[in-house]
């Protein structure tokens, strides 16, 4: 068996999240702990205690989904499943901050900050109300890309997650998403429903966002992961430090790569993909682009207890 560890996006955040692994496990409780320390605030009074559109926001989500992803992944090293244990790892989006995190890449202080950063500068980029996302099911990615340079008319329209064979999320002006969603029924789409987003993200609308993340990045230290880490953008492995804070950046604009970073992964022998923090978005996703492969979802004690068996 061959794993592979990845980490989850926005999307998956609830309230009360990683509290349990908190209590089970110090070395959980301890990232929490540094996140705090590294904000400032109390972000995990947040995550366990607070109201849901508050953690929703996306500059308490995104360090707030890592957070938990890490201190599930500490609660595993507790247990003797070192990250040196995967193959490759690989995050959705933000995800990738906390697999770059998991594998010794990043500092969490630093990845705290980065995401605290991150969220607030991609909210900013645009004006609540002038970007939108909408996710097309039952089309393909070249079917979806088709659809979103039709229907952008000199707006932008991107197709910014390519999740699995028939979820494609396209990204951009809110009239031009609107349009798109037409469109991609017209072509025969399952389903086109806009989604409840703050912001169009992984479109050339966040290029102000790609701006301070760049400016953030060429402060930070990055070291080569002791896992090679499948990125985004390029769905292959880089452990080369410029390489990822290069791609970090392209990352905000660029598209999420996500079917063909799983594709790349089986080709090179993951059997068993293992999702790490919140939810399990990722592991239906996996069960979609890759059948064969087996999925386990890590987010709570009794999850890190049944991984060791």
């Amino acid at each position: 068996m061959t794993r592979a560890f990845v980490f989850p996006g926005q999307g998956a955040q609830t309230v009360g999240m990683g509290r349990a692994l908190a209590e089970a496990y110090p070395a959980a409780k301890a990232v929490f702990d540094e996140v705090d320390d590294a904000l400032g605030e109390k972000l995990s009074r947040l995550i366990w205690e607070g109201d849901q559109d508050t953690l929703t926001l996306t500059q308490n989500a995104q360090p707030a989904l890592m957070a938990t992803s890490l201190a599930a992944m500490r609660a595993l090293e507790a247990e003797g499943i070192a990250v040196t244990s995967a193959a490759f790892v690989a995050g959705h989006s933000l995800g990738e901050y906390s697999a770059l995190c998991a594998a010794g890449a990043l500092s969490l202080a630093d990845t705290a900050r980065l995401l605290r950063l991150r969220g607030q500068a991609m909210q900013a980029a645009v004006p609540v109300g002038v970007g939108a996302m909408a996710a097309l099911l039952g089309l393909d990615f070249a079917a979806a890309d088709a659809v979103a340079r039709e229907a952008a008319e000199g707006e932008v329209c991107q197709a910014a997650n390519d999740n699995d064979p028939a979820q494609v999320v396209v990204s951009g002006h809110k009239g031009a998403v609107e349009r798109a969603v037409e469109i991609a029924k017209a072509k025969g789409a399952k389903r086109a429903i806009l989604l409840p987003v703050s912001a169009p993200f992984h479109c050339a609308l966040m290029e102000p966002a790609a701006r301070a993340m760049a400016a953030a990045l060429a402060d930070v230290a990055i070291k080569a992961p002791v896992v090679p880490v499948v990125a985004n953008v390029r769905a292959e492995a880089v452990s080369d430090p410029a390489l990822i804070r290069e791609l970090l950046v392209a990352q905000v604009t660029g598209s999420v790569r996500w079917r063909e970073s799983v594709e790349w992964m089986v080709a090179q022998g993951v059997t068993e993909f293992w999702e790490i923090g919140a939810g399990k978005a990722l592991s239906g996703m996996i069960r979609r682009i890759a059948k064969e492969a087996g999925t386990r979802a890590v987010g709570a004690p009794e999850d890190v207890v049944a991984a060791k068996g």
